[in-house]
């Protein structure tokens, strides 16, 4: 459905990998008008937006979003020769998605400054699949008039976003975000243990949970890993530990005790340790069950982590 907030910039984006191309797919279909840039062009065909031959190209845009790997592939793309900035001016916003430092974000507002562009920090919330159930929503922080200006494109990819201050503090709240789901993953792997070794089945301890008013959506889409044993990444256990060390640094900067935060952080070494630090963090059931003298196996039932429902009903 066409959505007339998000037909009044042009908008430019730059990658389109397993986040990207679902954002951008939401926006065209609410009716933006986009232009997408990746390094293999093919990955930036049949979106529905129009390609770009470069990011330089992208720099008349009136807002830019960008999600890519890392710090190398971001600085690349904005600051390199062909690169968002290269020319006199940049576009009015640049809206950085992607799970970078701090250090390139700095060198990349420094850089925006000097072309008149405002950079966003905008880390987001949800793999692809929650992208394409309208569950994304992003975390921003930067200038508020921005913000303001970007935030009807960020409504449009999901369930909105939160403006919580300026420079990178939305940072710091992704890595709460991501503390909150490790120390909840690590919960859910103890009582499923708990519950299995006194004779319940683990799924259904989760129908029960989904059920309750402890349930949550992200319980919900990690059933089948939990019960299926599919551990299939989404988030690795060792990004999972990059996360967690990051939020202890956090901590031992502004003096916050975060004791389960660091006994799960113990845990997720263990399950690396034990050759699982490319399995989904999920696979911290294992750790659980082995340090219980449980041996557990798939219970092989037909459950769906509720995403593409909710992505077919949009």
């Amino acid at each position: 459905m066409a959505n007339e907030a998000v037909k009044r910039h042009r908008i430019g984006w730059i990658g389109t990998g397993k986040m990207g191309t679902p954002m951008i797919g939401r926006l065209v279909a609410k009716g933006a008008d986009v232009t997408a840039w990746n390094r293999t062009r093919a990955k930036a065909e049949g979106l529905g937006a129009k390609v770009a031959d470069g990011p330089a190209s992208l720099a008349g845009c009136d807002i830019v979003f960008s999600i890519v790997t890392d710090d190398a592939a971001l600085r690349a793309a904005i600051l390199g020769p062909n690169g968002l900035l290269a020319g006199a001016r940049g576009p009015k916003v640049l809206v950085d998605c992607s799970t970078v430092s701090a250090d390139v974000s700095a060198e990349i507002r420094a850089a925006g400054a000097k072309k008149g562009t405002t950079l966003l920090v905008a880390p987001v919330s949800g793999n692809g699949n929650a992208v394409k159930a309208g569950l994304m929503c992003a975390v921003v922080s930067g200038p508020k008039d921005a913000y303001d200006l970007a935030a009807p494109y960020l409504d449009a990819m999901g369930q909105g976003s939160t403006w919580v201050g300026e420079g990178d503090l939305a940072r710091l709240v992704k890595v709460c975000h991501n503390v909150l789901l490790g120390t909840i993953a690590e919960t859910l792997a103890e009582i499923l243990v708990l519950a299995e070794k006194g004779g319940v089945p683990r799924h259904a301890l989760l129908d029960f949970i989904c059920r309750s008013v402890m349930g949550s959506i992200f319980i919900r889409y990690k059933v089948p890993a939990f019960v299926n044993l599919d551990f299939s990444a989404t988030h690795t256990a060792k990004m999972l530990r990059k996360d967690l060390d990051i939020a202890l640094g956090a901590a031992r900067q502004l003096e916050v005790p975060m004791p389960i935060t660091n006994l799960t952080r113990d845990i997720v070494e263990q399950l690396i340790g034990r050759g699982h630090g490319s399995d989904d963090f999920a696979s911290l059931v294992q750790i659980a069950a082995e340090n219980a003298g449980l041996k557990i196996k798939s219970e092989n039932v037909d459950i769906t982590d509720g995403l593409a429902k909710r992505a077919a009903a949009e």
